[in-house]
């Protein structure tokens, strides 16, 4: 009778979890109508399993009606099956006309129930070592057969949701399979009888683990917090066999070391004791582990509420002084004293002692994190909750450095999309500049001979300043070929202006750059026209362009002897564009020449420590391979006016 009585006491726990489980659904499910119908399925199973009970308790006819009600459980699970389904992506017609069809099917099961109640589908019989188990009468083969349609549509309904789903939608339907699996090896055995086989089900003995594993498999990836629950069960599960294993073994070893009176006790005893002790253990762990580490750590109160509290503060930072001073609140308001809490980007390897409370979190090769400064008078507990504040500040910091970063990356983004977007406006501005300047040239040409000059050195003013914004807003395709740099400068110098102005040129005819013979020549253009503007009006006027070839570049000066650079024009402002002092320059001269040259991978400096006034250093990269984005040509251009 032993085996008898742990059939209906599994049978009574299996109805006591489908009532729980049922709870805990409706609770979470709010509206969430999957879940709704999953509660109906653990229900009816918590129902299905209360017949059993009954059936051993001698209400005969009650149990066989409550089992013969099986057809409404597959039903359930149908229609958990086709709003699980429904729900997300998939938005089948055939699912929604099912949907739409739910009420019929449940009609039609509860018809079963009541045609397999009127013909007397279910009856009651002594099986083996059992006191009263239900079997299926011969009018019963209907209510069987339909309960098995059901399990496998609702079944077939998941595998084509498997088929269309992805990620945890997959995951559930694929771990409710498994579950199916396992269910299906567990109720095989309640058919047994009926078809006259004398055989004890001794699977559905674990009739409870099959509805709680396919709750978990369907809410594990919705309801994140029944996985830390299936955590502590598996925990304690895993316990329990061991206690079962010890339990044994101690069992079997005591008579044999003289413990007669241990091996004398029954095992299923021993096992009963270990069980109560661990359960009690499980009970009071909570409360046992606070008031040890209040005992320990004395007015440390660390919990999940403060630590969340902290870390959703600290998150909300948005720069470093927001950080510390958010910081130094938090941990004050925690150990009630004032706490000095200090950001530094280096790591240094002794802090000085003081007798302020403070929290130095540096940052190094490894990362951040935090050190503990004038804490040796400290009670434990409050260095406890500084130690633990300090690793999640050091957490803080980190994620506020990638945020600023980020912010960073993304206004340097929005700078060069607002660059490119200035630079087409510019140049078609520029394009649509040339049009009303024609028709000024022209409408001035029967003006009279003074105002026509003036009008033309206007006229030619403004036309520089167009060709200036066109080549500086437009984009710069490289040509590279070989560049005799003395031929080509000494053409550019003959054919400009100079006057009284004297030039030297210091370039070896061997020298060449390997670049874009157009570019290089607006460059010293630039350089050259820029000087002579200055230079034009001073009596002793010089300019010396030197070139040389170091280990990597081709080193160019530009010097001449006018006057200096205002400082407050040097550095970077000088080659930013429309910064000028000369008298009807556009500003863009020197802008460009910097475009070029960091288009070649070069750069441009002005320098007023080389024995000259001005001296501009510009340094062209040798090249040791032709890439492959570049056009090279095999011949020089012709300079031309």
């Amino acid at each position: 009778m032993a085996i008898s009585l742990m059939f209906e006491v599994s049978m009574l726990v299996s109805s006591v979890c489908g009532l729980l489980v049922a709870t805990w659904l409706l609770w979470r499910a709010q509206k969430q109508g999957e879940l709704q119908a999953l509660a109906g399925f653990a229900i009816m199973m918590a129902i299905w399993c209360f017949g059993h009970v009954a059936l051993f308790q001698g209400y005969q006819q009650m149990g066989i009606h409550i089992i013969l009600a099986n057809p409404l459980m597959p039903t359930f699970f149908l229609h958990f099956a086709i709003r699980f389904v429904y729900a997300g992506t998939v938005k089948e017609r055939w699912l929604k006309r099912l949907a739409q069809k739910l009420p019929w099917f449940y009609v039609v099961s509860i018809a079963v129930v009541l045609q397999s109640w009127w013909v007397g589908a279910g009856a009651a019989s002594q099986t083996l070592d059992t006191r009263s188990f239900f079997i299926f009468t011969d009018a019963g083969a209907f209510n069987l057969a339909y309960t098995i349609l059901m399990g496998m549509l609702a079944h077939g309904v998941l595998l084509f949701g498997w088929y269309r789903h992805t990620g945890n939608k997959k995951r559930s339907i694929l771990a409710m399979f498994g579950v199916g699996a396992w269910g299906l090896l567990l109720a095989t055995s309640f058919v047994f009888p009926s078809f006259g086989i004398s055989w004890f089900p001794y699977p559905m003995l674990l009739l409870p683990t099959y509805l709680l594993l396919l709750v978990y498999a369907v809410v594990r990836y919705q309801i994140l917090s029944v996985n830390a629950f299936a955590n502590r069960a598996l925990l304690w599960l895993a316990m329990m066999l061991v206690i079962l294993c010890l339990i044994s073994v101690i069992s079997v070893v005591s008579g044999r070391v003289g413990l007669q009176a241990l091996a004398n006790v029954p095992s299923w005893q021993l096992w009963l004791y270990s069980l109560v002790t661990l359960v009690v253990s499980a009970l009071i762990y909570q409360p046992l582990n606070r008031l040890i580490s209040r005992l320990i750590y004395p007015g440390a109160v660390l919990n999940e509420g403060v630590l969340e509290t902290w870390s959703t503060q600290l998150k909300d930072a948005h720069d470093w002084a927001e950080l510390i001073e958010v910081g130094e609140r938090l941990l004050s308001s925690q150990i009630r004293q004032s706490i000095t809490i200090k950001v530094e980007n280096q790591h240094k390897e002794t802090h000085q002692e003081s007798s302020a409370l403070a929290l130095i979190v540096n940052r190094n090769e490894q990362g951040w994190h935090s050190v503990l400064v004038g804490w040796n008078d400290a009670s434990p507990g409050m260095r406890l909750t500084a130690e633990v504040f300090g690793s999640l500040f050091s957490t803080s910091c980190g994620l506020l450095e990638r945020s600023l970063a980020l912010a960073v990356a993304e206004r340097k983004r929005l700078d060069e999309q607002h660059l490119v977007e200035l630079g087409s406006l510019s140049a078609a501005v520029a394009h649509e500049l040339r049009n009303p300047l024609n028709i000024i040239s022209m409408a001035a040409y029967d003006a009279p001979a003074e105002t026509r000059q003036h009008i033309q050195t206007q006229l030619k003013r403004a036309d520089r300043l167009v060709s200036d914004m066109l080549v500086y807003s437009g984009g710069l395709a490289l040509q590279k070929s070989k560049v005799p740099l003395h031929a080509l400068v000494a053409s550019i110098v003959a054919q400009s202006n100079l006057a009284d102005i004297k030039c030297q040129l210091d370039i070896d005819e061997t020298i060449e750059l390997t670049a874009d013979y157009q570019r290089v020549q607006q460059v010293f253009v630039n350089l050259i026209d820029n000087a002579v503007a200055f230079l034009r009006n001073q009596a002793d006027g010089k300019l010396a362009i030197q070139a040389r070839v170091s280990a990597e570049a081709v080193v160019i000066q530009v010097h001449n002897n006018g006057p200096k650079i205002d400082e407050a024009l040097t550095g970077e402002v000088l080659f930013q564009p429309f910064v000028t002092k000369r008298a009807g320059g556009s500003g863009l001269g020197l802008a460009i020449v910097r475009r070029i040259l960091d288009a070649h991978q070069g750069r441009i400096l002005h320098r007023s420590d080389a024995g000259w006034p001005v001296t501009f250093e510009l340094s062209f990269p040798l090249a040791s391979s032709t890439s492959r984005d570049e056009t090279v040509s095999g011949t020089t251009p012709v300079i031309g006016n």
